[in-house]
């Protein structure tokens, strides 16, 4: 659900702040600016910035550009990441043996 209208977007002032000092001094292209705040809105001033968006243990290097413009920091910086499906081999011993992968299943041999 979106943000009203009436409000507008969600902006930190800190965030602005800094990004305003950083075009100001020529430093936007060169810096990564840490940011724990994945909930503020991009605003067109950070387009072309690298910013750091935590994701719980570390930050994750987003580099914005004009058609993020809108969206918030949060939707670019993944907190978990999918590692795959277990294998058919793997599910039956999970399961203890139980279900359609019970037929593959072999027995290794201990010598």
């Amino acid at each position: 659900m979106g943000r009203s209208l009436k409000k507008g977007p969600y902006i930190n002032p800190k965030i602005y702040q800094k990004v305003l000092k950083l075009k100001k001094e020529g430093k936007h292209d060169k810096v990564v600016l840490k940011v724990y705040d994945r909930a503020c809105t991009i605003f067109p001033e950070m387009v072309g910035m690298r910013i750091g968006v935590h994701m719980g243990r570390g930050f994750h290097v987003v580099y914005v550009t004009e058609e993020m413009v809108g969206h918030r920091l949060g939707e670019f910086a993944p907190t978990t990441y999918f590692k795959g499906h277990a294998k058919k081999g793997k599910l039956a011993k999970v399961y203890a043996f139980t279900g359609r992968y019970m037929k593959e299943y072999k027995p290794e041999i201990i010598k």
